[in-house]
């Protein structure tokens, strides 16, 4: 049993031992990097003295049994007894996901044995402290499996000090090293108590951006031990030699290139060195800058950024990411000879979502006949007929088979099978979609050409607007649900009366599988799932009886048109109009019956996590998200499975959930990428026109479904982004403004209908604007102005 061993002992696959950071400084000792010599206190150490033990105050006041006290005096004897460092060094922390940054203590110059073994006590307490064990309640470790190993290395009494990253935090950008720096000891600048110097390098070591600190406090080595703060008075000091600044760029691209990531690096600087204090991954780094895309790219990246807010899981990514909408248009692009235009676009690290990239679509040798091939289609399948093809009627009559069953009652096998077949269920969709795509983009277009043979291509989006569709269907059975609870008071009933919870039984069985946040992934709940959001919608809509929709006589005003006075004309017109409306309404209901499917999908998966948390593999259901459906399909029996399988899930979701905690407050992507900044002049915001006119109103920021209940009449709805389950909310809201989408997106098309001004793309309205400010919105510039 290994209670105590030098550094140089120890490297990166001696986590259990050394812990996180005294396996990477092990590391780098080994691989010949300027790191103070030292030793580590093993996790061996920790559990000779725990006995059972998990307080803070049993582990500051345990006796050292003599071996371990000897062993600690042997090394402390070997570094020469002077000053030292004695850190924390968890068996969670300084991991991929789980910094553990500042959750444990630090001790410096430390001098004489009786310090050492009462700062190796403290340490190890500080494993029990009350922000320890809640950053790891958080990220759902078991403290049971947790251990803390100590570093003592020897003191550097630093003239400077701070810490490096090998990439810009901010930005992402690899190709940057970003330093922070101030006089004496680093830990001024670690816990936030100085502005240090800021250094931009480049992989040289070469400045490109500085900006000199305050040096509030210097902090530094005290005679006898233990640190003082002394004033800095706000004085600058000198900056860092260039020698010492190129050094700390090689070192941080070796270091990063050792480890194969970006790292977070504390280093010191004294006689004209720069020493290593500890080395650790880079934590909530951004995606790398993409640079400049082009128009194809950034619309794309337009379109999955507003169908994607919210971090895919890994068993997304194994099931509806694939199979369900983006799936099935990168099926339908292949086909007209375009690959690539809607897959591989979510980049992974470790086994978690970490960016979305906006793919690069290529023409294949098919887009040859690619022409032909629309006609023809055309011509053989009419989209207002859709509903009587065979294949829907099969897909139909399968989803109600699924849907029927019990799956509480499915012995394993069979339970664990669902999901594939429900998966399976939504591949033909793709072929009606194939089949009936080109005759309603044919009939779109035949309509806007001869709208603006007539002069009145602007109505083209009014007369579209008049397609009845399954979500405008929904939007009217929400509206009768509203009126019933006006009538009633159901809202603010409990029980709510029978007749308003019969109403709301029957919505949700006919709309429940609509989705909240994302029509491509499965994790977020349905509207059936999450009655709640459609409450929120209804308590908007009960507030004021509906206006009457804008645009709703677009096909009255233009058959008046002059050139269009024969019946004859007349008659084709209608017929070309209602032909678009069908085009528009397959492509709407298409979409809603392809996710009929995804309520089965989700419930079956939280079904197979109930068992799975039943068993002792998961904390929760719901833990069944950091998954991939191939490795639930790899467990034979639930009740017993084998030991290697059973830890196996464990570490996956462990691993998992504390990468997805780490890209917590990262983006997917950086909105600036796809929306480039706009001229605003003296506006608030800016993004692309919509139309609608202009409105002033107060501003009321919906971040997700689960506010909708917040807006009240009058207010200009600010929010991220927006799919069919927002649009109620436009018929009572004075104005839209988005963070993601363009003109053509649901929202803007939906926004027209109502005769509200709508902003789409503006990359930081939920940012930049705040409840309650008076803004303006010009739906036909595009500017959000503060209202005089």
């Amino acid at each position: 049993m290994t209670l105590v061993a030098p550094l140089r002992a120890f490297g990166r696959d001696d986590l259990a031992l050394a812990g996180g950071k005294g396996a990477n400084l092990g590391e780098l000792v080994r691989k010949g990097f300027p790191v103070p010599d030292g030793f580590v206190i093993t996790t061996a150490a920790y559990d000779l003295v725990a006995g059972g033990h998990d307080t803070r105050d049993h582990f500051e006041r345990v006796e050292l049994p003599a071996e371990l006290r000897e062993a600690i005096a042997a090394g402390y004897a070997a570094l020469g007894r002077g000053p030292v460092a004695v850190r924390s060094s968890a068996t969670a922390e300084d991991l991929p996901g789980a910094a553990f940054a500042g959750q444990q203590d630090t001790y410096l110059n430390v001098v004489g044995e009786e310090a050492l073994a009462d700062a190796v006590r403290r340490c190890w307490g500080s494993l029990w402290g009350d922000r320890a064990v809640a950053y790891r309640h958080r990220l759902g470790i078991d403290p049971g499996e947790v251990r803390i190993a100590v570093v003592v290395q020897s003191m550097v009494e630093a003239e400077t000090a701070g810490v490096l990253f090998t990439a810009d935090p901010v930005t992402g950008d690899r190709a940057r090293i970003v330093v922070d720096a101030s006089s004496g000891l680093g830990e001024a600048v670690v816990s936030g108590l100085v502005t240090p110097d800021h250094y931009v390098l480049d992989a040289a070591g070469e400045v490109t951006a500085y900006t000199p600190g305050r040096r509030e406090v210097v902090i530094r080595g005290a005679a006898g031990g233990g640190v003082v703060r002394e004033s800095g008075a706000g004085a600058s000091g000198e900056r860092l030699p260039g020698e010492a600044l190129r050094e700390l760029a090689r070192l941080a691209g070796e270091v990063a290139g050792h480890f194969g990531r970006p790292q977070d690096i504390e280093w010191a600087y004294a006689g004209g060195q720069v020493r290593l204090l500890q080395a650790r991954p880079m934590t909530a780094l951004p995606p790398p800058p993409l640079g400049r895309l082009n128009p194809v790219r950034r619309k794309l990246g337009a379109i999955l950024l507003e169908y994607m807010p919210v971090r895919p899981y890994p068993i997304d990514m194994s099931t509806w990411v694939p199979y369900g909408p983006a799936g099935l248009m990168a099926r339908v692009t292949g086909h007209f000879g375009i690959r690539g235009a809607f897959e591989d676009f979510l980049v992974e690290e470790e086994g978690v979502v970490y960016a979305l990239v906006p793919p690069r679509p290529r023409p294949s040798i098919r887009m040859l006949v690619t022409p032909v091939r629309i006609l023809r289609l055309a011509r053989r399948h009419d989209p207002a007929r859709w509903t009587e093809d065979p294949r829907f009627r099969a897909f139909v009559a399968a989803t109600e088979e699924l849907e029927s069953r019990d799956l509480a009652a499915l012995p394993w096998p069979e339970l664990v099978r669902v999901p594939r077949q429900a998966l399976d269920l939504v591949q033909p969709v793709a072929d009606l979609r194939i089949d009936y795509l080109p005759g309603s983009g044919l009939a779109l277009l035949r309509l806007l050409v001869s709208l603006k043979l007539l002069g009145r291509g602007k109505e083209f989006g009014d007369l579209i607007a008049g397609a009845r569709t399954r979500t405008s269907d929904a939007n009217q059975a929400l509206e009768e649900l509203a009126e019933e609870a006006r009538l009633t008071g159901a809202l603010d009933a409990d029980p709510p009366p029978a007749a308003f919870a019969a109403k709301l039984r029957d919505f949700l069985a006919e709309y429940g599988h609509r989705e909240t946040a994302s029509p491509l992934l499965v994790t977020p709940p349905t509207w059936a799932d999450a009655p709640e959001t459609v409450l929120g919608l209804v308590r908007v809509l009960a507030a004021k009886p509906p206006a009457p929709a804008a645009g709703g006589d677009a096909l009255e005003r233009l058959l008046a048109h002059p050139r269009l006075r024969t019946a004859a004309r007349r008659a084709r017109m209608t017929r070309r109009v209602q032909a678009a409306r069908a085009g528009v309404a397959f492509r709407e209901d298409s979409h809603f019956f392809f996710t009929e499917p995804l309520p089965v999908l989700r419930r079956s998966l939280v079904e197979i996590g109930r068992r799975l948390r039943d068993a002792g593999l998961l904390q929760e259901p719901e833990d069944v998200f950091h998954l991939r459906l191939e490795e639930l399909e790899g467990i034979d029996d639930v009740r017993t499975p084998a030991e290697p399988d059973r830890e196996r899930l464990r570490a996956a979701v462990l691993r998992r959930a504390a990468k997805r905690e780490e890209f917590a407050g990262v983006r997917l992507i950086d909105p600036a990428a796809i929306f480039p900044a706009r001229p605003a002049g003296d506006a608030l915001v800016a993004g692309t026109p919509a139309g609608g006119g202009t409105a002033t109103g107060p501003v009321k920021v919906i971040a997700d479904p689960a506010e909708f209940g917040r807006l009240t009449e009058g207010d200009v709805l600010v929010c991220p982004y927006t799919n069919p389950s927002w649009t109620p909310l436009f018929q009572r809201a004075a104005a839209v403004v988005v963070d993601t989408g363009g003109s053509a997106s649901h929202a803007a098309i939906v926004a027209r209908e109502y005769g509200i001004p709508a902003v789409m793309g503006t990359g930081e309205g939920t940012s930049v604007l705040a409840d309650g400010q008076l803004v303006t919105v010009d739906g036909g510039t595009g500017l959000v102005s503060a209202a005089s």
